[in-house]
């Protein structure tokens, strides 16, 4: 067992540990970042306050990045390991306020390496990524805030909650788990009603120029999220089968971790204090939420995709050490550390070991050598700089990405001609039997996409 004063000092190895592994693995593994992350930058170029699919943050996050490190890969490894970390240290702090001991807080943090979404899925830095230490502070800080109504707690509460739900609009399950919270205790909560308001104006003043540019777009962002749940396609069968199939994935997702949670245990055995405040504002962030997305699921029949539950899991090993730990044997805690590190370890090289052997994958897509191409056609072409890439994400995004100006990118030109005139240098990215025909420039083909090139000779 580790000594007491020990703890912290494991923690902190953890934490660095981590940090060094996913960014070092994919860094040496990948030779293109993954979708999301290009697509994340493909936003960044051209900061709006939300995109054709998700709200703004991962494209205000990922460009922050660029303009420190530019296009190194390896920076945007490191940023979605920061944003890993920060959640973890958190869920950390919250357990500190929920157990006496350390060695509780520790083992919560800990048990999630057996949940994949905290390790294996982690390198890609998307909007489920971006979500993570908004989701730990909001709860942090909502947990605080109840308990000693400090104005402070309750306008960081405010501040991380319209962060997260700039990162993803899912958060609003989690906002409305707290919510219910909050209002089946409102007799305990009366004094502190004006302050949980403050908060919800904090909220709402960051999230005011998102709501404008939401309404000005036809809320293309929540057209996006029900064309992806399948809900305009939904018949009668999808109100079981979608809540059916999103069950068995979760209980697949957490075997890993109810095994660890075993290990610990003297017998089989646990024990819920409804009337215990700390017991049941647990349930309130982990359980709720989840169950809201079922029943989200069985009302409307909308497919609930696996990577979209990555924050839900934060604070289940919390949760599950508060419930059982009259019961965990202090003598199996070795056992448990053993298979922390087995599991610790074959992710990375698991991770690895796919990336290497799998040849097509996105993250082998040669996008630095296509970009040196383009690149060295237009030379030859035109005298101006590239200033606009206009396509998907994926091919027109890594030219985005990988191309030294560092052109805009758009998806397509529909109201915003008037961004292009002569000087601006701009590239068109597609069908490449379309583009041959239709292209006033220099055409070129680098399968499966072509290149129309517009510029000054």
């Amino acid at each position: 067992m580790i000594a007491k004063k020990n703890i912290p000092k494991v923690f902190c190895l953890f934490l660095i540990f981590h940090l060094f592994l996913w960014t070092l693995v994919p860094s040496i593994s990948n030779i293109n970042l993954p979708l999301d992350t290009i697509e994340a930058l493909a936003w960044g170029s051209n900061l709006d306050w939300g995109f054709n699919k998700h709200p703004p943050f991962s494209a205000f996050a990922v460009e922050f990045f660029y303009t420190i490190f530019g296009p190194n890969d390896w920076a945007y490894y490191l940023l979605s390991q920061i944003f890993v970390i920060v959640s973890f240290i958190y869920v950390w702090k919250f357990s500190n306020e929920i157990f006496k001991e350390k060695i509780y807080s520790l083992i919560s943090v800990l048990i999630l390496s057996g949940i994949y979404f905290y390790n294996f899925t982690t390198p890609e830095f998307n909007v489920n990524v971006s979500q993570l230490p908004f989701w730990a502070l909001t709860v942090y800080f909502f947990w605080r805030a109840i308990n000693y109504n400090n104005k402070i707690y309750w306008i960081l509460f405010g501040i991380f909650s319209a962060l997260g739900f700039l990162s993803k609009y899912l958060f609003i399950y989690l906002l409305a788990s707290i919510f219910i919270f909050f209002i089946l205790n409102f007799r305990k909560n009366k004094k502190i009603i004006l302050n949980y308001f403050l908060s919800v104006i904090v909220s709402l003043v960051i999230l005011i120029p998102h709501f404008i540019w939401l309404f000005k777009n036809e809320f293309v962002t929540i057209v996006y999220g029900l064309n992806r749940s399948a809900l305009t396609n939904s018949t009668w069968m999808h109100h079981l089968e979608n809540p059916l199939i999103f069950l068995i994935k979760q209980i697949l997702i957490l075997a890993p971790f109810f095994i660890m949670i075993s290990i610990l245990l003297k017998k089989f055995k646990f024990k819920i204090s409804y009337n215990n405040k700390k017991t049941l504002f647990l349930i309130f962030i982990n359980l709720i939420p989840i169950f809201l997305v079922l029943i989200t699921s069985i009302v409307t029949g909308a497919k609930i995709r696996t990577m979209w539950m990555t924050p839900f899991y934060l604070f289940i090993g919390t949760l599950f050490i508060e419930i059982i730990r009259k019961y965990i044997d202090f003598k199996k805690l070795k056992r448990f550390y053993v298979l922390f590190l087995f599991i610790f370890i074959l992710s990375p090289l698991t991770y690895l070991g796919v990336s290497l052997i799998d040849e097509g994958k996105r993250t082998d897509y040669p996008g630095k050598e296509i970009s040196r191409l383009v690149q060295n056609k237009w030379d030859n072409n035109f005298s101006n700089e590239i200033k606009i890439v206009i396509g998907d994400e994926w091919s027109a995004g890594n030219l985005s990405y990988h191309l030294s100006s560092r052109p805009v990118w758009f998806n397509s030109l529909k109201n915003k001609t008037s961004e292009i005139n002569n000087d601006k240098g701009v590239i068109y990215v597609g069908n490449p039997k379309i583009l041959k025909k239709i292209c006033p420039g220099v055409f070129g083909k680098i399968n499966p996409v072509g290149f129309c090139m517009i510029g000054k000779k």
